[in-house]
């Protein structure tokens, strides 16, 4: 979506680096352009006004809170233009998101 506005993805899914096989280059370099992580001491002030427990994380790939369901969770991360993460249910590598890979399509064939 964010290639047919001509902007950068505002999910900060450049941060999912393997997501990026998906998008032309010329994408890939908006994304890089724009994509930057955020200061921590922003990211806790936000993420305990939202309610957040635990441990709160700014990684290279996302931010890593607990305590947050997903209305919290996108409010951070669409602010913040970086990935946002429960640590309790973590994004598994090469996946987007949480989706199983294989699963059977409504034509009986495994999905990939």
């Amino acid at each position: 979506m964010a290639y047919a506005h001509e902007e950068a993805d505002y999910n900060g899914h450049y941060g999912i680096r393997e997501l990026c096989d998906i998008c032309p280059p010329e994408q890939v370099a908006k994304c890089r352009a724009a994509w930057l992580k955020p200061d921590l001491a922003n990211v806790i002030q936000e993420a305990r006004g939202l309610g957040a427990t635990g441990p709160i994380e700014v990684n290279d790939r996302a931010i890593v809170v607990e305590g947050l369901d997903e209305p919290p969770r996108y409010y951070l991360q669409h602010g913040f233009g970086f990935q946002c993460h429960d640590r309790a249910k973590p994004h598994y590598h090469r996946r987007h998101g949480r989706a199983p890979i294989g699963w059977k399509a409504e034509n009986g064939n495994p999905g990939t």
